[in-house]
């Protein structure tokens, strides 16, 4: 279902959602080491609410669109995975339907992904078409809502996690030990 368009843009159409929030053990939260920010929200309904873990609270726009979510970095960091909650049948007009995901240096790396009627968890993978692409170097990503169902003006996000690999405890050390004990034998005297 992802077209390669011309002016290198990726285009997606995903449907559903996840009600279980899901994610491989080798991939870690990010969003935690970033400086959040949004184009407008209304009173009381900030970026807190798309980081407080509580799917009843949700981040609203207040304004025209597109809508933007800034996720800013202090030092370049290797992401993989945008996972956002949305929720059709709470929202309705305020759902998002079309998402631009702006990640690394150049145009070269933007991805937009129409969402139908979705309920639950939304995973948006940040890997190129290349295989080899399995992560995005950057120091900022950008969520734009270009536009929402039944032609809503306003947004609602409930929540958005950021996921990159998961760094390797010992540096230089080409294996990835998970447990303390593997972690505590790991190195030859």
């Amino acid at each position: 279902m992802a077209a390669e368009s011309s002016e290198g843009e990726e285009e997606t159409k995903l449907s559903g959602g996840s009600l279980l929030l899901t994610v491989d053990d080798d991939l870690t939260e990010m969003g935690k080491k970033a400086a959040w920010s949004v184009s407008s929200c209304k009173p009381g309904n900030g970026v807190s609410s798309l980081r407080d873990d509580n799917l009843e609270t949700y981040w609203q726009s207040d304004g025209g669109q597109p809508h933007l979510v800034n996720i800013q970095f202090q030092k370049k960091v290797r992401l993989q995975l945008i996972v956002l909650y949305v929720d059709f049948k709470l929202d309705e007009s305020y759902t998002p339907s079309k998402v631009s995901i702006r990640a690394g240096d150049g145009f070269h790396n933007l991805k937009t992904v129409e969402l139908v009627k979705p309920t639950g968890w939304v995973y948006l993978s940040l890997s190129g078409v290349d295989p080899r692409d399995t992560f995005v170097n950057t120091f900022m990503l950008q969520i734009a809502v270009l536009s929402n169902h039944l032609n809503g003006r306003d947004t609602h996000v409930r929540q958005i996690k950021v996921y990159g690999p998961r760094p390797n405890p010992i540096p230089h050390q080409p294996f990835q030990f998970t447990s303390r004990e593997f972690i505590t034998y790991s190195s030859i005297r």
